[in-house]
């Protein structure tokens, strides 16, 4: 791993310093007729397979040599940068793995909505269907896309046209700036986050077994005692020989379950080992903004506060105000790291609270203390007098106690204010989650672009550009005017 680490280093400092060289198409194989950027599709102009909203049964995988070689082939077609293609494949779907409907009813690989897709999807594969879900048709459909919104010439409008949000355009741009680094980077920084994720996910199921074979343990140790107290108090010999033989064969039981519960414990301490030596690679890994983005790791402000979860824009949220009282809901995928948020000393740890579940409170050195509740883990050298330092993992997201769902619940005590309304908070908007509660985008979530003959006047009220091929698709002759309707016209 230490030289995983040392080529990710290199090729990251290369990446950084090559600039706008980073971002080199790769010439593709071969001649190929692809769609054109400059014009959406007509009307029943796609072949769609039946049922495109649904995914399939068994969706189709590919190996990152394989999506690498796709993005590749797809990027020289519209003169995008693969490595722009690979930032999008990773951050809508992470690359085939969540691929919706989402909760806005985004489908497929690249995670288009239903009405741009009728409008720019294109069959990538050349099986004579344009179809979301398979990944030579949404990539190359996504590239299309970008290639129309401007691509070629300035990346920045381009992703900014794929989903409205700055946050947005900063991450796909970071982690494309990664990837610039190659293919071993790309490999190795998902080899990271397996192993990241893959250790927590043993955690979580180490944590649960044990607490089963807890629950079993103490079960028998009260059934037992129930059955040596009647077998004391039962006057009838016969009786009593019977309660007591019952209540050996319950001690068997729970010397058994109790072994068991030994053997659980080593099984999450091997678990919580593997995970502190797998979020301590990825943390060596996690020096550049995208790297931090890919491994979830902590992200800082200038002031030396850390958000408390990671993960990024792209999974974390969180309303402005909270449904009774001063607090902070934290949205995120279960298992997410959780961080104190400054420098610290923690002052309590509890499990099985009936409305915190398991949690933790941290006094910072203002004298606030901060309550974190509903976590599936809290990390086991997280005790009561240790100071942690600000971007210490203490545990995972989870929705333990009186949780709807994964989320960490995080209140100043009293609950006199909004975390929220702290400046810290709100710095990281954009950079580590994003507001739910903020203004819904334009009402197309994509603009559309149509090409008229050089000399055609545009529709009275929709905005027109004149182009000469700039927009990263085939030049048509003398230019031509573009329309764009930002309602989706």
């Amino acid at each position: 791993m230490r030289r995983i680490l040392l080529v990710l280093a290199v090729a990251l400092a290369a990446a950084g310093a090559a600039g706008a060289d980073t971002f080199r198409v790769v010439p593709a194989d071969g001649d190929r007729t692809v769609a054109s950027a400059w014009t959406p599709n007509g009307a029943s102009a796609l072949s769609l397979p039946y049922g495109f909203l649904t995914p399939p049964a068994q969706p189709e995988q590919r190996t990152l040599p394989q999506l690498q070689e796709l993005w590749q082939r797809a990027g020289e077609a519209y003169g995008i940068p693969w490595q722009v293609l690979a930032a999008i494949n990773k951050v809508e779907s992470n690359f085939g793995q969540n691929m919706g409907p989402s909760s806005a009813g985004a489908i497929g690989w690249m995670q288009f909505m239903p009405s741009t897709w009728l409008r720019w999807g294109t069959d990538g594969s050349g099986d004579g269907i344009a179809d979301p879900w398979n990944p030579e048709d949404a990539v190359y459909s996504a590239a299309r896309y970008l290639a129309a919104a401007g691509g070629a010439t300035d990346l920045r409008r381009a992703v900014f046209a794929y989903n409205h949000a700055d946050w947005y355009v900063n991450e796909v741009l970071q982690i494309a700036q990664v990837y610039g680094g190659g293919a071993q980077v790309t490999a190795d920084l998902e080899a990271l986050q397996l192993q990241v994720d893959g250790a927590s996910a043993s955690v979580e199921q180490a944590r649960a077994a044990l607490a089963a074979a807890e629950a079993a343990a103490a079960r028998l140790r009260g059934a037992e005692t129930i059955l040596a107290g009647k077998a004391a108090r039962t006057r009838l010999l016969s009786d009593r020989l019977t309660f007591q033989q019952a209540a050996g064969q319950a001690g068997g039981r729970r010397s058994a379950a109790e072994a068991l519960v030994e053997q659980r414990r080593e099984e999450l301490d091997r678990a919580q080992a593997a995970l502190a030596g797998a979020r301590e690679q990825a943390q060596s890994a996690s020096f550049t903004a995208g790297a931090r983005t890919l491994l979830s790791g902590a992200t800082y402000d200038s002031t030396g506060w850390v958000f408390p979860v990671g993960g990024g824009p792209g999974a974390v949220s969180v309303a402005h105000d909270h449904h009774d009282y001063p607090a902070a809901d934290i949205a995120a995928p279960e298992g997410a790291p959780v961080y104190a948020l400054n420098a610290a000393v923690v002052t309590d740890v509890w499990q099985g609270d009936p409305k915190c579940g398991t949690g933790l409170d941290l006094q910072t050195a203002d004298g606030r203390t901060w309550t974190y509740c509903h976590l599936s883990y809290v990390d086991p050298a997280i005790l009561p007098g240790t100071p942690v330092s600000a971007g210490a993992q203490v545990g995972l997201v989870g929705s333990t106690g009186d949780a709807s769902g994964p989320h960490l619940h995080l209140q100043l005590r009293p609950a006199s204010s909004y975390p929220q309304a702290e400046p810290w908070f709100q710095s990281f908007a954009g950079t580590a989650f994003t507001w739910q509660d903020e203004a819904p985008p334009p009402a197309s979530e994509h603009p559309v672009f149509a090409v008229l003959p050089g000399d055609a006047q545009a529709p009275a009220g929709v905005p027109a550009v004149t182009s000469g091929g700039g927009f990263g698709g085939p030049a048509t002759a003398g230019g031509g005017v573009v329309l764009f309707s930002a309602n989706g016209g």
